[in-house]
C-alpha cells in the first residue's frame, strides 16, 4: 500500500509539465543572461578563490529585528561553493546515474547534460536572488527561496510553505535516498547489514551537525574537493583502459537520446524523464538548495555567488556524473528495464539485476579487480555524508526562517530558545530518517526522493522566473563594473 501511494504521488508531481517547465526555465535564463554559463566560465573559476573583507550588512531590518545581528561566522565563496557542491555531489552521481541508465538507457545521459548546461543559468539566477534577499542571523547569513518568495513576491504564506516542503523534502525524503545508497554499497562490498550502516552514519552525522554552520562549512571545504577529485582520477583510469570505446559510447548516448534504434524508441519518454529527473536530482539546479547555501557567502556583489554556483553544476554533472556513466557503459555492467512493466529490455549484466549501485561497483571492478567495489563504497560514503550535511543545513535554515517569520507576524520578540527546540527536534527526525532510509527497499526510496525534488522545483522555478529580472539586472550591473 505504501509503495502504491508513493508511486501515485510521484506520477502526479513528475508529470511531463514539470519536465517542460525545467527545460523552458533553463532556456529562458540562458538567453536572458546571454549564455552567462559560457561567457563567464573563466571568471567563475577565479571567483572561487576570491576573498572579501567583512562588510556591514545592508539588510533593511538589521536595526529593527532583535535577532538580526551581524553574523560572527562569515562563509567564504569557496566554502559556500563546497557546501553547495557537497549537496550536489552525492548518491545521485553514483547510484542515480545507474538508475538513469537502467530505466532510460544510455540516452538518459544526454538529457542529464542538457539539464546541466541550461541548469547552470538557473543556478545563477536563484543564487543571485538568494544574495539579494537574505537576512543576518547570529550563526551566519541565511536565506534562499523562502526569503525571495516572501520579500520579492510578497507572499509570506508561500515562503513558509516552501520552507516546510524543504524540511520534508531534504530533511526526510532525500535523506533516505542518500542513506539507502550507502547501505546497499556496504552490503555489496562488506556484507554489513543496512541497519548497522544506517546507525553508524547517523552517529557520525550527529557529531558534525551539532557543531553548526561553521563546522559544516569547514568539513565540506576539506572533504568535498578531495572526494570528487579522487573519484574522477579513478574514473579516468577506468576510461583510459577502455579508451577505444569512448567515441562509440558518446555516439550511442546521442543516438539513444532521440530514440534512433528500436529499443530506445520504445522508451524515449522514460529516457527524457529519467535524464531530467536524475540530472536535477544530482545538480539541484532549480530545487533551491544551492540558493540556501549561496545566501551565506560573504561576497562584494550578489552576481559573484551566482557565477560560483553555476560552476558547481558543471562540476557535478558534466564531470562526476559523466565519469560514472562512461565507466558503466564502457564496462557494460548495466541492464535496461521498461519503467512501466519492469521487463528487462537489455541484459548486459543479468546477474546484477536491478542492484543499481552494483552497476558502478562492477564497472570499477572490471579494471581494479577486487578493489573497485570497495573504492566505490568508500567514495559513496563520503559523497553521502557531505550531502547529508548540506541537507541538514538547508532544513535548519528553513526552520530558522519559519521561527523568524512567526515572530515578525505576531510582533513578538524572536525566541532563540524556541528556535533551538525546533532545531533539536528536527535533528532527531533527520537521524531517524537516515536509519529508515538505510533499511528500506531501493525503488520506493528513490520515488520518495523524486517527490521531494519535484515539489521544491515546482515552487522555486516559478518564483525565480517571476523574479529573474532582478538577477539579470544584478548581472548587468556587475559586468558593467568589470568593464570599468
Amino acid at each position: 500500500m505504501f509503495s502504491k501511494i508513493v508511486e501515485a504521488v510521484n506520477n502526479v508531481v513528475w508529470s511531463p509539465a514539470l519536465v517542460v517547465l525545467l527545460i523552458f526555465a533553463g532556456l529562458f535564463f540562458t538567453f536572458r543572461t546571454r549564455f552567462v554559463q559560457v561567457r563567464r566560465l573563466g571568471l567563475m573559476v577565479r571567483l572561487l578563490f576570491t576573498k572579501h573583507k567583512d562588510e556591514p550588512s545592508d539588510s533593511p531590518d538589521a536595526s529593527t529585528n532583535p535577532e538580526a545581528v551581524i553574523p560572527k561566522n562569515k562563509v567564504s565563496s569557496f566554502s559556500a561553493f563546497c557546501m553547495a557542491l557537497s549537496g550536489r555531489v552525492g548518491t545521485g552521481n553514483i547510484v542515480g546515474v545507474a538508475t538513469a541508465l537502467a530505466l532510460g538507457g544510455p540516452g538518459a545521459v544526454f538529457w542529464m547534460w542538457v539539464i546541466a548546461f541550461f541548469g547552470a543559468s538557473t543556478a545563477f539566477v536563484e543564487s543571485t536572488l538568494a544574495q539579494l534577499y537574505r537576512f543576518p542571523h547570529h550563526s551566519s547569513f541565511r536565506g534562499g527561496p523562502s526569503c525571495y518568495i516572501q520579500e520579492g513576491l510578497h507572499k509570506r504564506w508561500l515562503g513558509i510553505a516552501f520552507a516546510v516542503i524543504c524540511i520534508i523534502g531534504y530533511g526526510m525524503f532525500l535523506t533516505t535516498v542518500q542513506a539507502n545508497g550507502a547501505s546497499q554499497a556496504f552490503l555489496n562490498s562488506y556484507n554489513i547489514s543496512p541497519l548497522a550502516t544506517g546507525i553508524g552514519l547517523a552517529v557520525v552525522l550527529a557529531i558534525v551537525i551539532i557543531g553548526g554552520v561553521r563546522r559544516i562549512a569547514d568539513v565540506a571545504s576539506v572533504v568535498t574537493p578531495f572526494m570528487a577529485l579522487g573519484y574522477i582520477v579513478i574514473a579516468l583510469v577506468v576510461l583510459a583502459c577502455n579508451a577505444r570505446q569512448i567515441p562509440f559510447l558518446l555516439g550511442q548516448i546521442v543516438s539513444n537520446a532521440f530514440g534512433i534504434n528500436p529499443i530506445a524508441g520504445g522508451i524515449i519518454g522514460s529516457t527524457i524523464m529519467m535524464g531530467v529527473k536524475r540530472g536535477i536530482f544530482s545538480n539541484e539546479a532549480g530545487q533551491g538548495g544551492g540558493a540556501i547555501v549561496s545566501a551565506t557567502a560573504n561576497t562584494k556583489h550578489p552576481a559573484q555567488q551566482g557565477l560560483v554556483q553555476a560552476f558547481s553544476v558543471y562540476v557535478d554533472t558534466l564531470l562526476v556524473c559523466t565519469a560514472t556513466a562512461l565507466m558503466i557503459l564502457s564496462a557494460g555492467t548495466y541492464n535496461v528495464f521498461d519503467a512501466k512493466t519492469g521487463e528487462m529490455l537489455v541484459a548486459n549484466a543479468p546477474e546484477l539485476g536491478n542492484n543499481y549501485v552494483y552497476f558502478t561497483q562492477s564497472a570499477v571492478d572490471s579494471v581494479f579487480g577486487g578493489f573497485g567495489s570497495q573504492f566505490v563504497t568508500i567514495a559513496l560514503i563520503f559523497f553521502v555524508f557531505t550531502t547529508l550535511m548540506a541537507y541538514y543545513f538547508y532544513s535548519e535554515t528553513s526552520i530558522i526562517y519559519i521561527c523568524r517569520e512567526v515572530a515578525r507576524k505576531h510582533k513578538k520578540q524572536y525566541s532563540r530558545k524556541l528556535e533551538d527546540f525546533f532545531i533539536w527536534t528536527f535533528r532527531i527526525m533527520l537521524l531517524a530518517s537516515v536509519v529508515f532510509g538505510a533499511v528500506r527497499e531501493t525503488d520506493v526510496i528513490w520515488k520518495l526522493g523524486d517527490i521531494g525534488v519535484g515539489l521544491m522545483a515546482w515552487v522555486n522555478v516559478i518564483a525565480i522566473l517571476i523574479l529573474s529580472p532582478q538577477a539579470i539586472k544584478a548581472l548587468r550591473e556587475y559586468e558593467g563594473k568589470l568593464r570599468k
